[in-house]
């Protein structure tokens, strides 16, 4: 019902920068909430960040102050831009959103497959 395409990963050197996109398509009557989730290898999936229809955003603690998470409602796509990047924050980065496809339906969160994010020292 809910597609979500990701793009901008890739290798990048410690103190880089990188920019992700995520544009949503389908049967979308409402976007609640866009973001960016990350699972390293071995972790678990952890929140990057996180804004609202109503532009509210929440980050990570470890990312506030390095990533910048925006949206173009008239597109249905988020972006993060990730500077100052640590090979710590190498993972695989999951879009992800909360959308009502049917009117009386409650919304659902839908993924995206990922994109791949290496930070090399």
């Amino acid at each position: 019902q809910v597609q979500l395409v990701e793009s901008g990963g890739g290798l990048v050197l410690s103190g880089g920068s990188l920019r992700l996109s995520c544009a949503a398509s389908g049967r979308i009557l409402s976007l609640n909430a866009m973001g960016w989730y990350r699972q390293a290898p071995g972790k678990q999936r952890e929140l990057v960040a996180t804004i609202t229809s109503g532009d509210n955003r929440n980050y990570a603690d470890s990312m506030e102050g390095r990533f910048t998470i925006s949206r173009d409602s008239a597109k249905n796509t988020v972006y993060l831009q990730m500077n100052s990047l640590k090979p710590e924050d190498t993972a695989v980065y999951y879009c992800y959103c909360n959308a009502e496809t049917r009117r009386w339906v409650t919304s659902a969160d839908y993924w995206g497959q990922g994109t791949q994010v290496t930070v090399s020292s």
